[in-house]
């Protein structure tokens, strides 16, 4: 194991919406193996998976807390895939935990909310009220605390961003970067062509779920694109498949995603974080 690509801080590494921190299935797929290998110090978030932003801001900062004192390190890294990296920029302004956090990457994060979800939100609260139910009930028995389907929806729509970002303003001395996947055609994903179709209709290109423009975010942007004519789906960003996105790497995409995270990793390190 060559311990110089290990980074200076403990890496956090904050989950999305709809999946909790558990030891089977792992959310991460292969890539914390991938980065333990490299020397990576990782830790998770264990936030609530339907709970609101601000919610599991708070259960972030505690972790934090807790990681630095069991480390004895003077700051963390953030890795956050979907609404972790919400959570993760909350904790990091409105809850005070900048001076704690080196940086802040995130991956396929609403940072600018959802035109889609705009559209679905007109729709009568009595829809939302049914699948609220049914959610908030099935996910309380896996342990979420303080589950809200409905305000999490919410959460998404570009009004709820924008007064989310003004609130939450980038912390000096943070390094914060952004990743975004691109679908190539629905057929990418099924898991998320439907999804991927509409929101190409009404936004533009995205992974399944976030678009390009809103997952755009911080000091440094970069697109994954992948190999041939598959793309990176949302699934895809956390190795949800458990596999290479191509059996060869062909231009200049990537092949696999665990790659994606080792240069992630790489860079911090180089950075001094």
């Amino acid at each position: 194991m060559d311990r110089k690509t290990a980074t200076r801080y403990p890496i956090l590494m904050l989950h999305g919406v709809g999946f909790r921190d558990l030891k089977w299935p792992l959310y991460w797929g292969r890539i914390p193996s991938a980065l333990s290998a490299m020397g990576a110090a990782l830790y998770y978030g264990q936030q609530d998976c339907w709970a609101r932003v601000e919610e599991n801001s708070k259960t972030v900062k505690a972790r934090i807390r807790q990681i630095l004192d069991e480390t004895g390190a003077e700051k963390i890294n953030i890795i956050a895939h979907s609404k972790g990296g919400l959570e993760a920029r909350m904790a990091a302004s409105s809850l005070g935990m900048g001076p704690a956090i080196a940086s802040i990457t995130t991956v396929g994060t609403p940072h600018r909310g959802s035109q889609t979800v705009d559209r679905l939100l007109k729709a009568p609260d009595s829809l939302f009220n049914v699948a609220a139910f049914a959610v908030n009930n099935w996910i309380g028995l896996i342990g979420d605390t303080k589950p809200d389907f409905f305000a999490v929806c919410r959460d998404f729509s570009t009004d709820c961003a924008r007064r989310f970002n003004e609130e939450n303003p980038d912390v000096p001395g943070v390094f914060y970067q952004s990743y975004a996947g691109v679908m190539k055609t629905p057929l990418s994903d099924i898991n998320l062509s439907t999804a991927n179709l509409v929101v190409r209709l009404i936004e533009g290109e995205n992974d399944g779920l976030v678009t390009v423009e809103s997952a755009r975010w911080g000091e440094r942007f970069t697109l994954l694109t992948g190999c041939g004519n598959r793309g990176v789906s949302h699934y895809d960003e956390i190795d949800f498949r458990r596999a290479p996105l191509s059996a060869e790497a062909r231009g200049s995409g990537i092949a696999d995603i665990c790659e994606v995270y080792r240069q992630i990793v790489t860079d911090l390190a180089a950075r001094g974080l």
